[in-house]
């Protein structure tokens, strides 16, 4: 087949060890979903038996706080060693830990005794895995497809989320109305058939030896990050708005106390934001952003901040579910922007560090926002904890459009522009027949 034949084919079909690597990290989200929802009705459900709804509510968002921890302490080393090891056995061994937590989810769920606090050390090792795994699955993409389709990459992995996030907690919602315990296990299978898939990637996922010491190295992609504004810009602006904007966190008090639909409907909402940012993210695998790529960016966050404002005033079920999937799609914008200046801008021998920077930034924003909702609901209630976070989400917009100009002003995404010279000496596409270069 000639290869102007063979571009021809669809994505997935053109890139054999991507497409295993998008239907494993498929099952793994999907699994990471179903978690995420039974963790937080059961933690909910078990709390409201003896706490008022407030209080009910900070606990939920303590699990988020949970999982951060070990996350932020974790996070730069995890990087450094994406930097210096086969990415895929370290995506491996973490998936593998994974794995393990969800097993130990259903024996605490058969066996409640002192539950929640078993609940949330399990929630800590978990946090542990993913600063090991969101490095070195961030960084591993660029080793599978050329670099000239990183954007294409870049928007079926989003889709590949965004699709776990529609249906795995509708499935999530499904299963918890049966047990927590049938959640927990079906996570465990899907972690499990995760493992196998990656199992059969053949690409070179080894990056180029690296020198100095490990401090040394994790200075340096933190010294990358601070020069690089537009890489900065963006991963703050994400932080900041999601950090206020939470309002997924508070979902449970709302499907419970506020919206009264209970834990079918719980599912059916915490749906609602991936199916918008399913929506954009198809679109962005057909149509990727080219032009004026900062500007929609800042306009994505504002509709974000916007969305949960209406989300929080509203009393219908199916209205909370628009709004929420308006602020999934706004979202999608900003991570497709990010995500794609961060792995094209970036020099392979430091993803691994500059995506763990970014993840720490990401992960902050999301399990420190569950964290920030939960206390400001304790102290005001879900419905205002939900108008507070919009309101400063749509300041943080205005306030980061000022201070960061060169992102404001950042057009194109393909390096082509002012943002290419950036990364010091950034790769060239790599052929998928030959070795991963190493720059």
């Amino acid at each position: 087949m000639s290869q102007t034949a063979g571009h021809q084919r669809p994505f997935l079909f053109r890139h054999r060890d991507f497409t295993l690597f998008w239907g494993g990290m498929l099952m793994a989200n999907i699994a990471v979903q179903i978690q995420a929802v039974t963790l937080g009705w059961q933690v909910y459900t078990l709390a409201r038996q003896t706490r008022s709804v407030a209080e009910s509510s900070l606990l939920v968002g303590m699990i988020g706080l949970a999982i951060f921890l070990p996350l932020f302490f974790l996070a730069l080393p995890g990087g450094s060693t994406a930097d210096r090891h086969d990415r895929r056995k370290i995506v491996l061994i973490s998936l593998g830990v994974e794995f393990l937590c969800a097993l130990g989810l259903v024996a605490v769920t058969l066996h409640p005794a002192n539950g929640i606090v078993l609940i949330f050390a399990i929630a800590a090792v978990f946090g542990a895995a993913r600063a090991y795994l969101g490095p070195a699955s961030s960084a591993l993409v660029p080793m599978l497809v050329p670099l000239s389709e990183m954007a294409q990459a870049i928007s079926f992995k989003s889709l590949s989320w965004q699709a776990a996030v529609i249906t795995g907690p509708w499935i999530g919602g499904l299963l918890v109305a049966v047990s927590p315990a049938a959640g927990y296990m079906v996570s465990a299978l899907l972690y499990g058939l995760c493992i196998v898939t990656l199992l059969f990637i053949r690409a070179n996922t080894m990056p180029r030896r690296q020198h100095g010491s490990r401090i040394a190295q994790i200075l340096e992609g933190l010294n990358y990050v601070w020069g690089n504004k537009i890489i900065l810009g963006a991963i703050s602006l994400d932080l900041f708005a999601v950090l206020l904007g939470g309002a997924t966190a508070l979902l449970p008090a709302f499907a419970n106390d506020v919206l009264h639909v209970g834990p079918t409907g719980f599912g059916i909402l915490r749906s609602g934001p991936a199916i918008g940012a399913a929506l954009v993210a198809a679109w962005l695998s057909w149509r990727p952003i080219r032009r004026r790529a900062g500007i929609k960016m800042f306009w994505g966050v504002a509709g974000f901040g916007l969305s949960t404002l209406v989300f929080a005033v509203s009393k219908n079920m199916w209205l909370s579910l628009a709004a929420l999937a308006c602020l999934g799609a706004a979202d999608m914008i900003s991570v497709f922007v990010r995500q794609t200046l961060v792995q094209v801008v970036t020099p392979d021998h430091m993803r691994g560090r500059v995506s763990s920077v970014s993840g720490l930034f990401i992960s902050g924003s999301n399990e420190l926002g569950e964290f920030e909702s939960g206390v400001v609901a304790r102290l005001i209630g879900p419905v205002g904890a939900a108008i507070f976070g919009g309101i400063g989400t749509l300041v943080v917009t205005g306030t980061w459009a000022r201070l960061f100009p060169a992102l404001r002003n950042a057009d194109r995404l393909d390096g082509t522009d002012e943002t290419a010279p950036m990364a010091e000496g950034p790769e060239q596409p790599q052929s998928l027949s030959a070795p991963a270069s190493p720059l």
